[in-house]
């Protein structure tokens, strides 16, 4: 692990390496590499204290949204990424819950548990379903914590709620400022990559989130050590989401321009990334990102993927302490 590198280290070539490699992996798929480590065995803890673990709220346009709710002390909300649910976050929640913290999970909607609306799949909509949840539990001085899509969430609830209830912000793997590539962002991705992302799912969505599972983890790279479990729960969370709920939501995460919900970004800010991010390439996200939040805090895993999250599990556990403490 390494802070803030040369934002010149990732090149042209390279991104466009990793887009080939995307697609390559999406249009094929490749086989899996290796077993799981034996997890370190969890601490004795009561995560309820009395409370709920799972709810639903019902946002104001009738909407179910599931979310968990576990431990009590300092707030930690979690938004995850596409096409996932909050059980994504297990692995952080955990541990965190484990430490003298309250962490709240919600599946987006159309994901998961949570209802398949067909209207407000967007960035506005998914932010005010994070305001809907952080207003009913009167969350307060709540970190926010966003992976890839969720990262768009985290930015623009900031955008269009502000930060009177936000402590703190950490952004991990997150799509702003812009995926795709425009006249005004040259270095994004080309629409034909998430036009493929839709016709996949229009296809055959269960094969091809197996497919996408080996990008996502960097199961695709020599030396792997991703489970099968890992691309198992990847392939098991997805198909939970609604087939239109998924699809509308690629446009949301590649096409929304969260630059202005970005600089009003008034709170500490970390922002994580994995250097070879096949997904979300770094140098187009987490390094313009960090240049446009004020005193944004970087760190950068070499060699690590878009699913960080669980793949570097521990490193980002630790990380995540830290910044909660400091």
């Amino acid at each position: 692990m390494r802070d803030i590198p040369n934002p010149s280290a990732v090149s042209l070539s390279r991104r466009d390496a990793l887009l080939g490699s995307l697609i390559a992996g999406i249009a094929t798929g490749l086989p899996a590499v290796a077993a799981a480590k034996t997890p370190k065995q969890p601490l004795s803890v009561s995560l309820n204290h009395g409370r709920q673990t799972t709810s639903t709220i019902i946002t104001k346009d009738g909407t179910e949204i599931y979310y968990k709710d576990w431990g009590t002390g300092p707030v930690v909300t979690f938004s995850h990424g596409w096409p996932l649910n909050s059980d994504a976050w297990d692995g952080q929640m955990l541990f965190l819950a484990q430490r003298g913290f309250r962490v709240v999970a919600h599946d987006r909607r159309g994901h998961g548990r949570s209802s398949q609306p067909t209207s407000g799949n967007d960035m506005n909509g998914y932010a005010d379903d994070l305001a809907a949840l952080i207003e009913t539990l009167d969350l307060r001085d709540a970190t926010l914590v966003g992976h890839s899509t969720g990262g768009g969430e985290v930015a623009r609830y900031i955008g269009r709620h502000g930060t009177k209830r936000v402590a703190k912000a950490v952004l991990i793997g997150a799509v702003p400022p812009v995926m795709v590539k425009s006249a005004t962002n040259p270095e994004g991705l080309p629409i034909e990559v998430f036009d493929a992302i839709r016709a996949g799912l229009a296809k055959d969505r269960s094969q091809f989130y197996r497919d996408f599972a080996l990008p996502f983890y960097g199961a695709n790279r020599s030396g792997s050590s991703v489970s099968q479990g890992t691309l198992d729960q990847f392939w098991r969370l997805s198909m939970q989401a609604g087939l239109l709920n998924a699809y509308e939501c690629v446009k949301a995460f590649s096409e929304t321009d969260f630059t202005e919900d970005l600089r009003k970004f008034d709170v500490p800010t970390l922002v994580l990334h994995g250097e070879d991010d096949q997904i979300v390439p770094i140098q187009d996200s987490a390094v313009k990102s960090a240049r446009l939040i004020k005193g944004a805090k970087e760190i950068y895993y070499p060699g690590a993927p878009h699913g960080v999250t669980a793949t570097h599990q521990d490193q980002v556990n630790a990380d995540l302490l830290a910044f909660l403490k400091a």
